[in-house]
């Protein structure tokens, strides 16, 4: 298994390091009755654009923030992220990206590839010292705020082939949903989960071999198994909560069993050209993130985002 870690923290660190292709930020579609609604998000690589809370924030002409529109990508190009916010959205959405690639749900529990990584705990604690106080330059509401959690690919794809991961990943859920009780606790009540995709039909994964991509399978179905069971009971334990789950799997699964209906050359080629769904041998190229991008709109089709 020490082949893998080695290749997986070069992955990572080459998607650290993408350089933004930067386009003008598109401007959102402000309903004219209600103005600006608000994003605040947190995961890895899959989600980051390099927001970085101490500098622009949001605006209605400028939605990300920083850094420049679609910022510091896994792949480069937009994200996920950036489609929903920008060419999905129903309204303006500032949107307060603290995602961080290498992200993990608590250091202390699974070792991310570098120290300075900011793991969910860590990007939570930013959101709960600035944005969540609700000051003057972020007026977010309960009920015009979005909250989204896309976390874990790393937490499993560094530790998958550990024993007992049943009672650890009963572990990791632990942490994960505190830190979504805090969001509740500052005033959160819409919240988007995703579920960790099939990471292990990544090239990376593949050509670790059939019994790893067998085994991390199974892996990723218990834990998101689990996911779903804290999600139902967070929502039934906290008042007033909306809660939506973009199944990444599904959809993932959905492409990369017939890429050619979704304009993609197959399921395993990676590199920067237009028809490839993947953009390294670990992560979706920008091509792949924009039906991520209209997915999601879809689940969050009767809502103000």
């Amino acid at each position: 298994m020490l082949a893998l870690q080695v290749t997986l923290t070069a992955v990572l660190a080459l998607a650290a390091n993408v350089l933004p292709s930067v386009q003008a930020a598109p401007g959102g579609k402000p309903s004219p009755s209600t103005g600006p609604n608000y994003w605040f998000s947190f995961g890895d690589s899959y989600t980051q654009t390099g927001f970085n809370p101490s500098g622009i924030l949001p605006t209605s002409d400028n939605p990300f923030g920083n850094p420049p529109y679609p910022g510091w990508t896994s792949t480069g190009g937009e994200n996920w992220v950036g489609y929903l916010a920008t060419k999905y959205n129903k309204s303006t959405i500032l949107t307060y990206n603290y995602a961080y690639g290498g992200a993990v749900i608590n250091a202390s529990l699974v070792t991310p590839w570098r120290p300075d990584v900011l793991c969910l705990t860590d990007q939570v604690a930013q959101f709960l010292e600035g944005a969540a106080k609700k000051p003057a330059t972020s007026p977010w509401t309960s009920k015009n705020a979005l909250f989204s959690v896309f976390i874990g690919i790393n937490d499993i794809g560094n530790s998958w082939w550990i024993d007992g991961g049943e009672t650890f990943h009963g572990i990791l859920l632990d942490n994960y949903f505190e830190l979504v009780q805090k969001m509740y606790d500052v005033g959160g009540r819409n919240f988007l989960f995703v579920n960790v995709p099939p990471i292990d039909r990544s090239p990376l994964m593949i050509e670790q071999g059939t019994e790893s991509t067998a085994g991390e399978k199974v892996v990723l179905a218990n834990f998101n198994a689990r996911l779903e069971n804290r999600i139902a009971a967070f929502k039934k334990a906290n008042r007033g909560v909306r809660t939506f789950l973009y199944d990444s799997v599904s959809h993932y699964n959905e492409i990369l069993d017939n890429p050619t209906k979704f304009g993609f050359r197959d399921a395993v080629t990676w590199g920067k050209d237009a028809d490839l769904f993947w953009g390294d041998n670990y992560h979706p190229s920008s091509y792949a993130h924009k039906f991520f991008g209209e997915r999601v709109a879809e689940v969050l089709r009767h809502t103000i985002w």
